[in-house]
């Protein structure tokens, strides 16, 4: 691999590897359907902006024809190094604080927040997919996933893409086949707040480093 590429990565999981059950839909109790921690190297210097972007890219059946999408955050500041395991920008209303632009658009399952792999039968690829932009994406305060990435276009400096998969041996409820949310999504966790000595960490060793 280029040392000097960007890249994402996992604690929780390697590239290629299966995607623990307390990051989808599946789980126990409270230890289910959280992101899992992130982390990500070598962003250019000339970002603006990062965008993250979780989907499973396979078309799914007759409920959609393109990929679905199960998170979406974006204008994260390119100094932060990572997003921490359940994180959410909930409940942050510091607004001095510059992590408060880091939003959530809406997701597939229609809802701002962050909703793991649940897939019909057999196993399914998801791709958390980390994109450098040049500017900040001209679009509504959460939009979905199909305006953000044509907001992005013409924008990416650089995208890197950590990869793991899932199975789940049985289809949704009824008769349709294809994703279904288990209940009330998981808004709770660390979110903004928990970044900022994180942020403010990374800026005191810029400025030594100068």
């Amino acid at each position: 691999m280029d040392e000097s590429a960007m890249y994402i990565t996992s604690r929780a999981f390697k590239n290629g590897e299966r995607i623990p059950p307390q990051y989808t839909q599946d789980g126990q109790g409270a230890r289910s359907n959280i992101s899992p921690p992130l982390e990500w190297y070598n962003i250019p210097d000339e970002t603006v902006c990062l965008v993250l972007i979780v989907e499973d890219p396979a078309p799914q059946m007759e409920r959609s024809p393109r990929s679905f999408c199960h998170w979406v955050v974006l204008n994260i500041p390119p100094t932060l190094k990572g997003l921490p395991e359940h994180f959410t920008t909930k409940e942050h209303d510091d607004d001095r604080d510059e992590l408060t632009q880091i939003r959530e658009g809406i997701n597939d399952f229609k809802v701002p927040s962050y909703f793991g792999p649940k897939p019909p039968v057999g196993e399914h690829n998801y791709e958390f997919r980390l994109y450098a932009l040049d500017a900040y994406p001209k679009v509504p305060k959460k939009p979905n996933v199909d305006r953000l990435k044509e907001a992005m276009e013409g924008h990416i400096l650089k995208e890197a893409v950590l990869t793991g998969h899932y199975s789940k041996d049985q289809y949704g409820t009824g008769n349709e086949k294809g994703y279904y949310p288990s209940g009330v999504p998981q808004l709770s966790g660390p979110g903004r707040a928990q970044l900022k000595s994180q942020h403010n960490n990374t800026r005191v060793a810029t400025v030594a480093h100068q």
